[in-house]
């Protein structure tokens, strides 16, 4: 479907955000294996790798727009004289939090680790940590809070809303930061594999499956992910996964609801907005998902950057519900925890304005000894506690394989 004028699909002139400097195999993984916490920013997309390193300039609190604030940071960094600067970082999931975004001292691009040979080596395992767990809520206590939703939504409070839970991993020093990004980026390497500073002393750290919206000049794409089910080690069994998804009347609910409000908020920056009828699937080693590919032309590519387009979008309802007030503040009631940078974005955008910006699922926040893995269910109706709080375990998956531990 094209809104708000005629398309026969998508746009295909798009130019590259930012051609690669390193384009030798290894050089995706030199960069990977190049990470430094604290000082370093690593962002691994399906179309390129980045290492930001040092901090020349964060942004400062302000009180104006945020995206008109990173674009003037951007524009006082390049009237000094440097070669093409890029902010890179953090964006929580409240709109009162502070972002953590800077623009590095220097930044090495390569291509995609999809792209590099090298990403099929095996990681090495390492020094394995006796971690202690902690699940936040209980499984007993989340089941009950998403039953409690379930009864608002039938009585017409709301339509949908996103319930998380987490892990907290204790060890007695801090874990290998490096190492488990490494485990991350083998695992899912066609996806979004990060790690940035998200605050003094925390690092955010995580592979996401879902791009929350990526500028390309005058070309837009937003890929929201909603409505998804477990993977399975048996191939059949996996296969009958998978097609249940594509038919789950529950899902394909869910999910047009955040397509829906995907569209409502990205037309009226475009002269064209193409939206498939029906979503895909797209798996991580861990899950499937249902998926849907929106691409748009932007009526004033100029004046609109990447961190406009996702602040219009954040959040979504894949990560939040609809009506957005009204589920923020079940969130609020229902979370004994605050989501930090978890379903905020991480991402990074240039002065011209291009850049990709990602839904920060699939993660934790590392703060010494201390690691908080996140993972939530979108509630629509139909739920069911049991069903949710299996999904959120299926779905710390990712994270526990990283770091060598279980439920």
């Amino acid at each position: 479907m094209t809104t708000p004028i005629s398309g026969s699909g998508p746009s295909t002139s798009a130019p590259e955000l930012a051609p690669p400097e390193l384009t030798a195999p290894g050089a995706a993984t030199a960069l990977l294996d190049a990470y430094v916490p604290s000082t370093d920013r690593f962002l691994a997309t399906p179309h390129r790798t980045l290492l930001g390193r040092g901090s020349a300039a964060e942004l400062p609190p302000g009180a104006g727009p945020l995206p008109t604030r990173v674009r003037e940071l951007l524009d006082a960094r390049q009237r000094t004289g440097r070669p093409a600067p890029v902010v890179m970082g953090t964006l929580p999931f409240s709109p009162d939090a502070r972002p953590a975004l800077a623009v590095p001292e220097s930044v090495r691009w390569a291509p995609p680790l999809r792209q590099d040979p090298l990403i099929a080596l095996p990681v090495p395992h390492g020094r394995g940590v006796d971690w202690q767990v902690r699940e936040v809520p209980a499984p007993r206590a989340y089941g009950a809070a998403v039953a409690a939703a379930v009864a608002r939504m039938k009585a017409g409070e709301f339509d949908k809303v996103v319930l998380a839970r987490t892990l907290e991993l204790t060890a007695p020093e801090a874990p290998g930061l490096p190492a488990m990004l490494r485990r991350l980026a083998h695992r899912d390497p066609a996806g979004y594999t990060f790690a940035m500073p998200s605050g003094p002393g925390r690092t955010l750290i995580g592979a996401s499956p879902e791009l929350l919206v990526s500028r390309r000049g005058p070309v837009l794409t937003a890929n929201p992910l909603a409505g998804s089910a477990p993977r399975s080690a048996d191939l059949a069994e996996d296969v009958r996964r998978a097609v249940a998804l594509l038919e789950s009347p529950k899902d394909l609910h869910e999910h047009a609801v955040v397509v829906a409000a995907v569209r409502q908020a990205l037309a009226p920056f475009c002269t064209r907005l193409y939206v498939p009828e029906r979503p895909t699937l797209v798996r991580t080693a861990a899950m499937w998902h249902l998926s849907t590919t929106v691409t748009g032309d932007l009526a004033r590519p100029e004046h609109t950057t990447a961190l406009d387009l996702a602040h219009a979008l954040h959040p979504t309802p894949a990560v939040c519900g609809t009506p957005t007030d009204v589920a923020r503040r079940v969130i609020a009631e229902s979370e004994p925890f605050d989501r930090g940078a978890y379903t905020g974005m991480v991402g990074w955008q240039n002065a011209d304005g291009d850049g990709e910006w990602v839904v920060t699922i699939r993660c934790a926040e590392a703060e010494g000894g201390l690691l908080r893995l996140f993972a939530g269910a979108g509630l629509v109706a139909g739920s069911s506690p049991e069903a949710e709080t299996a999904e959120t375990a299926a779905k710390f998956r990712t994270f526990l394989h990283a770091v060598g531990a279980s439920l």
